[in-house]
């Protein structure tokens, strides 16, 4: 099965989690970019950082790339999630500004 084609600061970002690479995860956002997760926003590099230590990486996440569509700045995704913290599916909206990312939004699923 062949991935599919995300933008590549998203790919970029997706990498980090699955390499396990903290540092390359936070330079995948913006300075003001943020993680939402359920409603829980984690801003700037700080929050980002915190939310990888926490919920992905410190995790020891893996992701996997389900589907995509891109529209603009745009992408949504559907992704398969593993980690100490969460297994399963999810959606997720990033917003690419530029070369990195301005926002990763995984929604509640209800």
């Amino acid at each position: 099965m062949t991935a599919p084609d995300v933008p590549a600061p998203v790919q970029a970002m997706v990498d980090a989690i699955n390499d396990g690479d903290t540092e390359a995860f936070v330079a995948a956002f913006t300075p003001e970019g943020f993680v939402s997760d359920w409603g829980t926003v984690k801003a700037g590099p700080e929050g980002v950082r915190a939310w990888a230590d926490s919920d992905a990486i410190g995790a020891g996440a893996k992701m996997i790339v389900l589907s995509a569509s891109t529209e603009g700045d745009t992408t949504r995704i559907r992704f398969a999630w593993s980690s100490r913290v969460f297994n399963g599916e999810s959606d997720g909206i990033l917003v690419v500004s530029g070369d990195r990312l301005a926002s990763f939004t995984i929604p509640p699923s209800h």
